[in-house]
């Protein structure tokens, strides 16, 4: 790997490739060892036992998408990239029989709309590997400090919404990254999105740089966002400002991931590496002078599009865009799907000429169905075990991530206490739980499942009984959300042990679904309300972290209600806030007008977008009523607000 100082092209401190190889040792395996050189050395891993081989070599397997599972006892998890989801059914059928074979008949869909297998043994790492080139797939890059499987949309080029078809340009991205070994050596791992979804599904605000298709002027091209991710310090991505023509989205990939990679601060330490960190320190107008400067072009300014609400997870019958085709959205349950499975999927596909398409919510999508054989593929893939039908979606989106029984990193298991929590939550409450409502569980910090963007995020952890034994954990956020509904989760408590997370559960949900129906019998016939429903989301921003807690840990909260000033939108502003015309805030959180104008368009980016900026000039567009007087005959914006006050807030006449 390369010694040479690089140089810092945004202004940071200068460091060295000394100082980093002496704060960081994946640095150093890499400078020792090229990663993408390792398949070569697997026939004397075989010769010499899975034992002697050098946790540094383990670790430049993760290159090729190999990693040990747990137990350490000498099999493999196997992880390959899949552009956008997109499988023929020969591929389909080709992973089947290897899972079958080498897999021990078992794979799982994976976040990144791809697939792994696991127990997969040493001595049969080659001929898996040979096996997965010949269906047409890989594995390169599929882990490691690399560009990462490139998502999208998984109805790409099927959605009569899209603003044009990006399956060209994520093809084009995936051929240049895939195994360059110019990209090979990045800080830590990058994730591109590539989408023209109108809904935003594949989870732009988390990646690290997301291309999102627009049409200006009647041209292809790109807005940008950038600086995503989860782990322990999650980051939501910040809009660029710019419009990138179509022709040029591969020149911005590299010159984005260039500048990252060319300062060397973000190799001195692993948890500090992502380019989250980037535009931390930097933010999107400075990153986009450089890349402008980088790459000696102007781009035109562009906002980056709001999402649609809607249905993300693409389930059930889906009318494509081409004339009489349909694609058929199924959920499966934790993403686990059997070797054999898949190969009578590919035998369905076959029969109708379709394809299929994973997505990041751990199911898939059979695509390019004649409408003359819905009905058939219907039966066919409901014999091979995935109804179309199914009572609940709730497992169709929600997820989990690989669990301890894999993991190595996990604490605490994840799919099969999903699976758990699901199941009781379905047979306490029913289809209620259906409308969209996501359970996001990960067995450690790094965020695989994506928690912290769930209604509801566990995290594995560790904790004790009164007698000292250590048991399983979760950590509880709430509130998380994508698309339309984008928000990073409210942390709730740290250690709730396992035999209690159910419950917990189900309590927050059993007053969510109470309000939900007071709120729908509020808003019969009113259609100031339609298509703005009281989902958890939006239960979630009307409670304070305190009221949730307590509901959450069946505890008691005293004089709630007196500690909250009400705050109610009239008109167009209700669209704005939520679709939700009252809310409540605590009292240290406006205790005058103009700090309740700060909480709420903070809360409410539309409001900032729409009726404008900062709090003065959103207050000259609106009039503010307190307890029906009118804050600008009381004391402005310095008007004092006390618990118990009702705010109200118009469209000045």
């Amino acid at each position: 790997m390369a010694t040479e100082t690089k140089k810092i092209k945004l202004g940071g401190e200068d460091t060295s490739w000394e100082f980093i190889y002496k704060r960081n040792k994946i640095e150093r395996l890499k400078r020792d060892k090229d990663p993408l050189k390792i398949l070569e050395e697997l026939p004397d891993f075989i010769e010499n036992g899975y034992e002697n081989v050098s946790e540094d070599d383990m670790e430049r397997l993760y290159w090729y998408g190999i990693v040990h599972d747990k137990p350490k006892i000498g099999t493999f998890m196997i992880r390959l990239k899949v552009p956008c989801g997109i499988m023929t059914a020969d591929q389909l059928r080709g992973l089947g029989r290897i899972s079958e074979k080498y897999g021990d008949n078992y794979s799982e869909l994976t976040t990144r709309m791809a697939i792994q297998l696991h127990k997969v043994k040493l001595k049969h790492l080659p001929d898996v590997i040979k096996e997965i080139k010949n269906t047409g797939l890989s594995t390169k890059g599929a882990e490691g400090d690399t560009v990462r499987n490139i998502t999208g949309c998984p109805l790409a080029g099927l959605d009569s919404h899209e603003p044009f078809d990006v399956r060209p340009v994520i093809e084009e991205a995936h051929n240049f990254f895939s195994g360059n070994p110019d990209y090979s050596d990045l800080p830590r791992k990058l994730k591109f999105t590539i989408t023209g979804c109108p809904l935003q599904c594949s989870g732009p605000e988390f990646h690290g740089i997301s291309l999102l298709a627009v049409k200006k002027d009647g041209r292809n091209g790109f807005a940008v966002i950038s600086g995503g991710g989860l782990t322990s310090t999650p980051r939501m991505a910040r809009d660029l400002g710019i419009f990138v023509p179509e022709d040029q989205a591969l020149d911005v990939l590299k010159g984005l991931t260039h500048i990252w990679d060319g300062e060397l601060k973000y190799r001195a330490s692993r948890s500090k590496s992502r380019i989250k960190f980037m535009l931390d320190d930097h933010g999107p107008e400075k990153v986009r002078q450089v890349l402008e400067n980088r790459l000696e072009r102007t781009f035109e300014d562009l906002k980056a599009p709001e999402p649609e609400h809607g249905d993300q997870a693409h389930l059930g019958l889906i009318s494509q865009k081409q004339d009489g085709l349909y694609a058929l959205g199924y959920s499966v349950r934790q993403g686990w799907v059997m070797g054999d499975q898949l190969q009578q999927l590919a035998d369905v596909l076959d029969e109708v000429g379709g394809e299929a398409r994973f997505t990041r919510f751990q199911n898939f999508i059979l695509a390019n169905i004649p409408e003359d054989h819905v009905e058939w593929t219907k039966e066919q893939v409901a014999d091979i075990g995935f109804s179309l039908d199914d009572d609940s979606q709730l497992f169709g989106h929600s997820i989990a991530c690989t669990s301890h029984k894999y993991c190595n990193y996990s604490v605490a298991k994840t799919k099969e206490k999903a699976d758990e929590i699901q199941e009781e939550l379905v047979a306490r409450f029913g289809k209620d739980v259906a409308n969209g409502l996501s359970i996001k569980m990960d067995g450690c910090p790094h965020a695989c499942a994506q928690h912290w963007m769930g209604d509801i995020g566990l995290q594995g952890t560790m904790t004790r009984t009164e007698d000292g034994d250590k048991i399983e954990a979760y950590q509880l956020s709430v509130g998380g959300g994508t698309g339309s509904e984008s928000s990073i989760g409210k942390l709730l408590s740290r250690k709730i042990p396992t035999h209690e997370i159910t419950d917990t559960i189900a309590r927050l949900i059993e007053v969510w679904l109470k309000e939900r129906r007071i709120h729908e019998e509020q808003h019969t016939g009113d259609d100031s309300s339609a298509g703005t429903p009281y989902d958890f989301y939006h239960f979630c921003l009307e409670h304070s972290n305190q009221e949730l807690k307590a509901i959450a840990l069946d505890e008691e909260l005293e004089e709630v209600e007196a500690k909250h000033i009400t705050l109610q939108f009239v008109g167009p502003l209700v669209a704005y806030a939520g679709g939700i015309e009252q809310h409540r805030l605590r009292n240290t959180q406006a205790r005058n007008v103009q700090r309740l104008l700060k909480s709420i368009t903070r809360r409410f980016n539309r409001l900032k977008e729409e009726i404008l900026l900062e709090e003065d000039e959103f207050y000259d567009k609106v009039d503010l009523f307190i307890n029906e007087e009118d804050s600008k005959t009381l004391n402005g914006l310095e008007t004092a607000l006390e618990a118990g006050d009702d705010v109200r807030i118009r469209l000045a006449s």
